[in-house]
């Protein structure tokens, strides 16, 4: 019988973290490495002789593999986004060897750790029509961008087996199959499926995604310029997916969603087309979205977030909100 690891998910000391980093970097003499950020994955704020650092430590889950993509991705990002007006992204310190991570030991398994250029600026809640315009142009910009680098890495794609069957598998495996609730997400679940692909036969916009556009904590306004960051999830996918994270995202009032949704429509426009067919199936992937998230929970319970939250109440709020979308008669 083999030993399990004994943590499912630890938080790595950043004394620890400074001894085992810093001279890989040339970054300057440390002078504070705090633990800032609890999310997907860790996030400690470096302070040093020459400014200040963000280095992300990746959950286990998360592979050399998948890093490497998003490395890759970056650094071809930022040479073809060296003169765009609208957009910039976050990058990464490279360390002396000139690679892009280290791979550390932790109570659970190896973790990822990359140190990222810390990024001044505002987060920009698109409140109003002017910065959604100034949004939606950043984000054409940056799918323009993603059309143009060459990634060679095999990776997934933000598909239907990403968004919805995993989900439904990892959802029925935790409320159970008895659950009374289960016939219905089945249902759903296939249904939905059955739209998006009734609707991607309209030849929909599919290229590289951000993956996790929701516009909140992954993108700071520097002046005229978006600067995106959280690469994570960027894979190939329907951009109609990415943009749908935009749309509902939970800052705006629900009397002015209409009229900002316009103007980032018209922002991204002035940059890219986007056919009448992709934003109309702009809504059935937040239906998607929402399923995914819904799936995301289930996967953290074990090691991050406990079972205490995902209980009766949190099933019902699902599964209201999937039966008033219509989806199914």
């Amino acid at each position: 019988m083999s030993i399990q690891p004994t943590a499912l998910r630890s938080v790595l000391n950043p004394r620890y973290l400074e001894t085992a980093l810093r001279n890989h970097y040339d970054i300057g003499t440390w002078e504070e490495c705090l633990f800032w950020l609890r999310g997907l994955n860790d996030t400690y704020r470096v302070r040093t002789s020459s400014g200040m650092y963000i280095l992300r430590i990746y959950r286990t889950e998360i592979t050399e593999a998948d890093v490497q993509y998003e490395l890759s991705l970056l650094s071809q990002l930022k040479n073809v986004l060296g003169s765009a007006e609208h957009t910039d992204i976050g990058e990464y310190i490279e360390k002396k060897d000139h690679t892009g991570y280290t791979v550390l030991e932790a109570a659970e398994g190896k973790r990822v750790a990359v140190m990222f250029r810390y990024i001044e600026g505002t987060e920009d809640n698109l409140e109003d029509e002017e910065s959604c315009y100034a949004f939606g142009q950043s984000a054409a910009e940056l799918h323009e961008a993603m059309d143009q680098v060459n990634m060679e890495l095999p990776r997934y794609e933000l598909d239907l087996k990403l968004l919805i069957d995993e989900p439904l598998e990892r959802i029925i495996h935790y409320i159970g199959e008895n659950n009374e609730a289960a016939a219905f997400l089945h249902t759903f679940a296939t249904t939905l499926k059955e739209r998006i692909v009734a609707t991607s036969r309209q030849d929909l916009d599919f290229g590289l995604c951000h993956g996790d556009m929701h516009g909140n904590n992954n993108v700071f306004q520097q002046e005229h310029q978006f600067i995106h960051y959280d690469f994570e999830w960027a894979a190939k996918g329907w951009r109609a997916y990415d943009l749908a994270q935009v749309k509902v995202r939970k800052r705006q009032s629900d009397e002015r969603k209409a009229a900002l949704w316009d103007a980032l429509m018209a922002g991204y426009r002035s940059v890219r087309s986007f056919s009448a067919e992709d934003e109309q199936a702009v809504d059935l992937f937040i239906i998607a979205r929402r399923f995914w998230v819904m799936g995301l929970d289930v996967a953290f319970i074990e090691s991050d977030t406990g079972a205490l939250d995902y209980g009766s109440d949190w099933l019902d709020s699902f599964v209201e909100e999937f039966r008033d979308t219509g989806i199914i008669s």
